[in-house]
């Protein structure tokens, strides 16, 4: 049961405050965090199996160039996704969360499904690639109106002095898909022949897409809007003209500073995400075996980025709590901070070999994310106000997301290719954390703070009392 009221004025009552029930929060928080299951179950499943996907699509290209066209073709998503957010997002502020939300979760698990029974290059030659770039677009398009809306669905429901620890509950669903389809993908190669994975095995993880997609549409059909936009869309209702030009032009005019915030925060946030989950495990098994390092076997480096995995999500919540008491700036100026000073120590370690040093490279550039998935999911919705929130949020960063964070890895493999200097990835690494302190530092604290254009909200009546003194 929830409760909201005029905002106009910044003057509340405790009859102002927004109060949700516990239990509608929570489904509310796995319903969205079901969608960053499916995204990332494939994501997990398609960097763990991205040798053997050039093995089956890319068989007449050189190991080098079978590698950046496996990694290309996983980069072409986020190419559209920029697009996908400028879909999605404004329609999100003007239809709903919860219907977008539903949308956006099951064309996902069909994409990724289709990717499950494309025919090989064997059996139809070229169209086999083109194929496979067709689904991970469709992906990258759904996906471009996934993630800003779950941002947008649980701050929206969560109570301010809890959004970061419930916010935090959204990067625990990526952390999740991601390790399911790793150890799904580890097992496969552990229970299956070369031969048998070639065949048909690789293919199992991606259909299995599409039940998960099932339990994401149905969790998220049986909710409601949020109290933010119920009353968003009470006051616009009836109105003429295209709401969707007059939402660009103020996301685009009016709230272009935090576009660039947020296109920052974004930027260190995805370029660590994607530099760890998706080049990593080509780096261990590939790149560095071809220079004449020892590198790592596949299935140490599965198991060892698992274990990264695990750690991450036993400890993400516990610091998307501590950010409620302390702030998310601190937090993500340490994770700045660890980039730039630390990135260089954890390639070498990579680079020394063995699995005492690969673990703990992976740890460090996995507590270097920990700092940044832990608290970005509650910062960024905080940058804009309640009617542009969803397309505000998309827009800025799947831009951010396509031009930086899912070309990481390609770009990183072809400065290697063209320089040979094995510690790119640290130097990459570096840059992005420069690059973050910049925009937090422009980035308005907004622990235990109400959502810009939402009257306060509170887990209880006692704790709305209390609010409404902050908040006046």
């Amino acid at each position: 049961m929830t409760s909201s009221v005029d905002t106009g004025s910044g003057d509340f009552s405790p009859e102002d405050v927004t109060v949700t029930e516990p239990g509608v929060i929570r489904r509310a928080v796995g319903a969205a965090a079901v969608g960053n299951v499916t995204e990332w179950f494939d994501f997990g499943v398609y960097s763990y199996l991205a040798v053997k996907i050039e093995s089956v699509f890319f068989t007449d290209l050189s190991p080098t160039m079978g590698t950046i066209a496996t990694l290309g073709t996983f980069a072409a998503a986020f190419l559209v996704r920029p697009f996908g957010g400028l879909f999605f997002g404004p329609l999100g502020d003007r239809i709903g969360r919860q219907k977008v939300l539903s949308l956006t979760v099951i064309m996902m698990a069909i994409s990724t499904f289709i990717i499950g029974i494309l025919p090989d290059y064997e059996a139809i030659g070229v169209a086999a690639p083109m194929l496979l770039l067709l689904a991970r677009l469709l992906q990258g398009f759904s996906t471009g109106g996934e993630y800003g809306g779950a941002m947008a669905f649980i701050a929206e429901y969560a109570p301010d002095r809890r959004r970061g620890f419930l916010c935090s509950f959204l990067e625990f669903g990526t952390l999740t898909g991601y390790a399911m389809g790793a150890t799904f993908a580890t097992a496969l190669e552990l229970a299956l022949s070369e031969e048998a994975l070639l065949s048909w095995g690789w293919r199992i993880p991606f259909l299995v897409a599409g039940p998960i997609g099932a339990i994401g549409l149905y969790l998220r059909m049986k909710l409601e809007e949020t109290p933010a936009f119920a009353k968003i869309a009470a006051e616009s209702e009836g109105r003429e003209g295209n709401q969707t030009l007059t939402e660009f032009r103020k996301i685009f005019v009016n709230h272009w500073r935090p576009m660039l915030v947020c296109g920052g925060i974004v930027l260190v946030f995805n370029v660590t995400n994607y530099m760890l989950t998706n080049y990593m495990p080509t780096y261990l098994t590939q790149t560095l075996p071809d220079s004449g390092y020892a590198g790592t076997s596949s299935t140490v480096s599965e198991m060892l980025q698992i274990a990264v995995l695990v750690v991450s999500m036993v400890l993400i919540t516990f610091v998307g709590r501590l950010s409620d008491r302390i702030g998310r700036r601190p937090i993500m100026f340490a994770g700045c901070a660890m980039l730039v000073v630390l990135s260089v120590p954890a390639v070498l370690l990579l680079r020394t070999g063995g699995t005492g040093a690969t673990f703990a490279g992976l740890m460090l550039m996995g507590l270097m994310l920990l700092c940044f998935n832990s608290t970005s999911p509650s910062t960024l919705p905080a940058l804009f106000p309640t009617d542009i929130r969803y397309g505000g949020l998309s827009i800025a960063f799947n831009i951010s997301v396509s031009l930086f964070g899912g070309t990481a890895a390609t770009a990183v493999a072809a400065l290697i290719a063209l320089t040979g200097d094995l510690n790119m990835p640290a130097y990459y690494l570096m840059a992005a954390g420069v690059i973050g302190a910049v925009a937090v530092y422009f980035a308005t604290e907004s622990a235990g703070k109400r959502l810009p254009g939402s009257p306060p909200a509170a887990v209880d009546e006692a704790e709305a009392r209390e609010l409404v003194g902050s908040h006046r």
